[in-house]
């Protein structure tokens, strides 16, 4: 059973999602907060595996809500979906640094909804190849220049882990990667499993930002 918490300021949000996702036989709603502070304090209470956090909450917004979270190594099975009125809101950038698995949109379909839930419970990165190249370009001309210290922790890699790493970065999609490098999903499923528990990321998104930040993947590359 995956267990949700629902973190949004709109009472009616939370009971639309909740009539979902209880109505689903491996889905149910552990809990739900009304603000970034109530949904901190729900998910160390409940431990669940999924986190609907809204950004833009009273109290505690939903991006200092999900650095709490994703920072604590007692709730690092934990994953967090962002919740945005728009698919690119400025403050999902954000977001993923802090380690959230992705976003969504809030008027996005039932189906997609439940999706999404699904697969991050799998450990995948909840973006599309093409979101994942604009935040590239976003990282581009918002963050900081790739770290000093970014290479190091490449150092760890095998070439090839650093060349899926780098395709990873790019958007492309186990599959898309296996086509690639000619070799079967499975194969670049395992080096893509592999790059993450040697950089420590929490899962396909965060690898993405470690791609760009670390200086491995670079916006001339998206063409």
């Amino acid at each position: 059973m995956i267990r949700v918490v629902l973190a949004d300021d709109q009472s009616l949000v939370r009971a639309g999602f909740r009539a979902l996702l209880d109505a689903q036989p491996d889905i149910e709603v552990a809990g739900e907060a009304a603000d970034g502070e109530e949904a901190v304090d729900r998910v160390r209470e409940l431990r669940p595996d999924v986190v609907l956090m809204d950004i833009r909450m009273p109290r505690r917004d939903g991006l200092a809500a999900t650095r709490l979270i994703t920072e604590d190594p007692d709730l690092g099975t934990v994953r967090v979906v962002m919740l945005t009125t728009f698919e690119l809101d400025e403050y999902v950038f954000e977001a993923l640094r802090n380690g959230a698995s992705g976003f969504l949109v809030k008027d996005t379909e039932p189906d997609e909804l439940l999706r999404a839930v699904r697969t991050v419970v799998d450990g995948d990165a909840l973006l599309s190849p093409g979101v994942t190249r604009r935040l590239i370009e976003e990282f581009a001309a918002r963050s900081r220049p790739p770290a000093a210290t970014g290479a190091s922790s490449l150092d760890r890699l095998t070439g090839r882990e650093r060349e899926v790493m780098a395709l990873v970065g790019l958007g492309l999609s186990n599959e898309e990667i296996a086509r690639r490098l000619v070799v079967s999903p499975l194969t670049a499923k395992t080096h893509v499993s592999r790059t993450m528990v040697k950089l420590g990321a929490r899962d396909r998104a965060q690898l993405v930002v470690l791609a760009y930040e670390s200086g491995l993947v670079r916006p001339g590359w998206l063409g």
